[in-house]
Parts: structure tokens; sequence; C-alpha cells
């Protein structure tokens, strides 16, 4: 990994931030392209510095088993399965592609970013027991969701999450779902690992690094501004292909790179918080990433969840979200982000989820302007007897969503996900929004090469489908092809425990 941005030259390929979407591309380039030469520029002083980082997000290797939100019922109480289906879907080929990296040399054990860990759905009153069945009924008959299990019995949800039910009223009607094909992510690690094996076949890193302009050349490929954030000098280069996959930094540099496809776009900031416990006691009685249901009117980020963490070698419990507010697009970024992002092409799409996002508004305001008292009650009503000296508040990452214009109506909308933005020539693209973001980045970025470098798949389709098996295909269709896959990814991603 280097500073000196001297030693850099003109390369095929420029991917702005050393996050685990960047990190997920060169690798990918690795396999459709391995002749181009790449480089990556990260401003702050190491990658996964963001919302890459491990404490930055959940570590949730997200793939619907427990999160509701992907499962909603319509009136009549059926479930909707089709968002949860194409998320775990898309896990799988993440786990796919991580799985070859490991067979063909990505350095240390697959424990130090991928770890089995249950996931469960938690529910209270007969409303949600409802919800809970319907929803089980139509998981279990989908193949992706094989082994999801149900119950409502309160003994057997204490065994499964004791201190979500220690302390709870017995009269209280509980239930859940669990799956132990739940895992725990280190997107830090995961990042840092795919760059090191980046860098050893030719990857160019840079870090202290900040790209400040982008700017279309006569010729067809891209000059891009870069800043060392140490001593101030700029320098040029010039790239065929420009990857914006800076987080929140990508809305302003789309917007700089003008190109039609950003018109529209906003962003709208918010900060997350967690209680975090590392007390041996009670991470050894959670062993589970437990996920309940938003408060009605509230929005899909509020939902609340009790996570297992394994980082560095140690493990942590993290309850939350908590919101928080900032005008910053990045934690290291500056309070006139919001601002300086609002263009007059955007404007509407702002304004109108001034009007239309009122639940969100409500939600901010009492989030920030909750007591430490206040937080610490959400999480008795998650975890009963919880003593608040036994958490700490930590700050996350910054989450900046997506505005856009609804195509039918005009107006702005929040739009809680990730969008891919591509240039109409291919030769630029960058990433906007949150969750579930890098639980799906290898199809992210699969979408991006293909409608970027359509030429390069179609040469490098047999190298593609050696390292994703199910490349092409729908595994929720093809039973024995997906059996396959969760054995030879649970085996050599060391997830049988």
């Amino acid at each position: 990994m280097s500073t000196d941005l001297a030693s850099a030259t003109d390369p095929d390929v420029v991917l702005v931030g050393g996050g685990v979407m960047s990190a997920t591309l060169a690798s990918l380039l690795g396999v459709v392209a391995p002749e181009w030469s790449v480089t990556v520029f990260e401003s702050a002083a190491e990658v996964a510095g963001e919302s890459s980082d491990a404490w930055n997000n959940a570590g949730t290797g997200h793939a619907a088993l427990c999160e509701l939100n992907y499962t909603p019922a319509g009136p009549d109480g059926r479930v909707d399965t089709t968002k949860a289906r194409a998320i775990n879907e898309q896990f799988q080929v993440s786990r796919q592609f991580w799985s070859h990296l490991v067979r063909t040399g990505l350095t240390g054990s697959p424990k130090d970013f991928i770890t089995p860990v249950p996931h469960v759905s938690f529910v209270t009153g007969e409303q949600g027991r409802t919800y809970m069945r319907n929803r089980h009924a139509a998981l279990s008959a989908e193949p992706l969701f094989t082994g999801l299990e149900y119950t409502d019995d309160p003994a057997e949800l204490a065994s499964w999450v004791p201190l979500v039910m220690d302390g709870r009223d017995p009269q209280q009607v509980v239930a859940a779902t669990r799956s132990v094909a739940g895992t725990d992510v280190n997107f830090g690690a995961l990042t840092r690992l795919l760059l090191a094996q980046g860098e050893a076949r030719g990857v160019q890193v840079h870090t202290h690094q900040r790209v400040t302009d982008l700017d279309r050349l006569p010729d067809g490929r891209w000059k891009v501004t870069v800043t060392d954030k140490r001593t101030g000098e700029d320098r040029t280069l010039r790239t065929r292909f420009v990857f914006v996959g800076a987080g929140g930094g990508a809305l302003p540099l789309l917007q700089k790179a003008a190109i039609p496809e950003i018109r529209g776009f906003g962003g709208f900031p918010v900060s997350g918080k967690f209680l975090r416990t590392r007390s041996p006691e009670l991470v050894t009685r959670h062993q589970a990433k437990v996920y309940g249901q938003a408060a009605v009117g509230a929005p899909p980020m509020s939902v609340p969840h009790l996570d297992l963490r394994l980082v560095d070698g140690e493990y942590s419990l993290l309850f939350g979200p908590y919101a928080g507010w900032s005008p910053k697009f990045l934690k290291a970024g500056s309070v006139f982000d919001l601002p300086l992002s609002v263009k007059p092409n955007n404007l509407g799409s702002m304004l109108g989820v001034g009007r239309t996002e009122l639940a969100l508004t409500k939600y901010l305001v009492t989030e920030v302007l909750a007591s430490r008292s206040a937080k610490h009650r959400t999480l008795q009503a998650f975890v009963p007897l919880a003593e608040q000296g036994d958490w700490e508040m930590i700050t996350a990452g910054q989450r900046v969503q997506v505005i856009k214009a609804d195509p039918k109506t005009g107006r702005g909308v929040l739009q809680f996900g990730t969008e891919l933005i591509v240039g109409s020539d291919g030769s630029i693209a960058g990433l906007l929004g949150a969750s579930p973001g890098a639980s799906t980045a290898v199809s992210a970025m699969l979408t991006l090469v293909e409608r970027c470098f359509p030429d390069r798949v179609a040469a490098r389709r047999a190298a593609l489908e050696e390292a994703i098996p199910s490349y092409g295909r729908d595994l929720s269709r093809d039973p024995a092809l997906l059996a396959a896959v969760r054995e030879e990814t649970t085996r050599t991603l060391e997830l049988n425990g």
C-alpha cells in the first residue's frame, strides 16, 4: 500500500474509495480483465475506514434470514418473499466469490472475516405471532430458506435467546424464527484482505489521496484530479474507466462528473449509534443476531436488533440502531456536504422528500433528543434485565440514503437501499445508498461489470462461472446446484462451527 502519488501512472481503471465495493470490483476485474492496470485512491490513512469498518456497521451477512422489512405482509396477511429471495440469492453469490478467493490464495483464515452466527427474527403480540407464522410458512416453501425454524414457545425461545427472554412478562405473546445458516461478517477485514490480494497481482492502492474532481476529456477518457491530503499537492491522471465507490462521498463526485444519469439524485445523511457491551457473561448468553420489528410508522432504518459480533478476535454485543443526524456525508466529511450537494437538478427531489417523509423527520428528531435513559429503556424493551452500566454508546458510520424522483409522480422519494449509477457509454459508474450494501457487493459489482464491460464478460465467462458457479442461473429454481453451492461454500469458508 502506497501513500506516494508520484508512483501512480495513467491506469486503465481508477477506483475511488478504499471500501468493500472498490475492493470487490478490483477482485472481479482480476477475473474478467486480469491484464488491466487498476489504481485505488483512498482519502483516509487506511482503507476500510468508513462504512466498511467493523464498528461502523452491524456486520450482518444480509441474507433476509432475520430482517423482517424484507418480507412485508399485504392487507390480506400474505407475506411477499420476493425481496427476501433476491437478497438471499445475492448473498449466495457473495459467498461463492469469497470461497473462490479463499481457494485461490486469499491470505489468512476465512474466520478472519466471516463466522457462523444464528439469525433470529423476534416479535411480540398476537398480531406479530400471526405475521411470523405466515412469514415462516412462506419462506419455508423457498429452497433458499430450507431449515428455517419457528417457535412461539417461551421455553424454547429462552434456549435460543436467553437475554431477550430473561425478565420478560410470561403472559406476553412471543414468536420467532431461527436460521443456523446466518453469519457475522467483518467487512473491514474482508476489504483489507481483498485489496492485499489485489496488490499482490499489481493493483496500486494509494492512501491519503482524495479525488477532488472528474472531467471528461475529448478522447472519451476521464481526467482524475487527486489531492495529497498531507501536502495539499494536486496531480491529474487519465483513465478509461472510473468507479466512484466512496460511500457518502460518491454523490458529490458524480455530480462533479456532470453525467446526465446523476441528475435528480440527492442524498440524506443519517448517522448511526449503537450500544455495545463486551461483558463476557452477556456475550456468552447471547450467541445470535436477533432482529425485531420497527415501530408503526417508523422507517426501516429503525429496526431494533441485538447482534453478536466478532471483531479482531474479540466477541461483543451491539444493540441499536439509534439514529443521529449530521450534514456530513462521511464520518470524516464536512458540515457543508449536504448543502453543497443541493443542485438545481435535484432541488425538487430534495424538497419533495421534506414534504413526504414526515415520519422519518419525526423519528430523527425523537432519536436526536432522546436522553441516555430513554435509549436504555429502548434496550430494555428488547433485553428486559439490561443494566445501563454494562453498555457504552458508540457512533457508527454515516449513511447517505438515496433521494430520487419518482418516475410516475416526479416527486422526491427516499430510497432505503443501494442504487448503481452507470454512465451511458459505460466509462463511469458509482454506487449510492446503504443496506444491504456490503453483503450484496459481489452482485452489485457484477451488474456493473456486465453493463460497463459486456465484451470482457463474454470473453471471460468460463472464468466467471469458475469463480461463481451459479453465475447466470437462479439458485431458487435449481435445488441441486443450490445444495452443491451451500456445501462447498460452507466447507471453504469454515462455517460449520
